[in-house]
């Protein structure tokens, strides 16, 4: 299933927007779509984290929108108190 999902992201969010005329055209498109869903794309089943995070272990952020040094650094201001 988690196969499927990616494909169907890959064609409706990359090449059925995109006109490639070139092959080439093509693989850049896809290496920066891919690049993308790897490292900047959230996913919901892995808890918000994109598969770049999940697969070196970075720690879910505990509120939205922040980044692990921001949620480090609140950490460290709740444990100083």
């Amino acid at each position: 299933m988690f196969i499927e999902r990616l494909w169907r992201s890959l064609k409706y969010e990359c090449v059925y927007l995109h006109a490639f005329e070139t092959g080439s055209e093509l693989r850049a498109g896809l290496a920066g779509w891919i690049t993308h869903y790897n490292g900047q794309r959230p996913h919901s089943a892995l808890a918000g984290r994109t598969p770049d995070e999940a697969y070196h272990d970075v720690p879910t952020p505990s509120g939205p929108g922040l980044t692990p040094d921001q949620m480090a650094n609140s950490n460290a201001v709740r444990m100083a108190a």
